[in-house]
């Protein structure tokens, strides 16, 4: 499975967009997932200027969903970044 693969695999075309980042069918969280795959060529860019994609997962109940990359919970298994000085700075005003 290649989760960059340009063209997206056929079984993203059923998938669905979950309100919240886990399986809409069996509430899977996605390191259940048996399958990824992320749309890296159509990123969206936010109204504060942070791009996020579309992240593509197959569970293992068989069902296909969606979700925005900026909905991913924080994870634990690394460290914040820091917050740099110019990180409030809002450079198109």
């Amino acid at each position: 499975m290649d989760a960059f693969a340009l063209t997206p695999p056929g079984w993203t075309r059923s998938a669905i967009h979950a309100t919240e980042f886990c399986c809409p069918s069996c509430r899977s969280l996605v390191l259940d997932a048996q399958k990824v795959w992320i749309n890296r060529r159509a990123p969206v860019f936010t109204e504060d200027h942070h791009r996020k994609w579309q992240e593509f997962y197959q569970c293992q109940c068989g069902a296909a969903w969606w979700a925005w990359s900026s909905d991913r919970p924080p994870t634990q298994l690394k460290k914040p970044d820091p917050v740099q000085p110019w990180d409030n700075l809002n450079w198109f005003e």
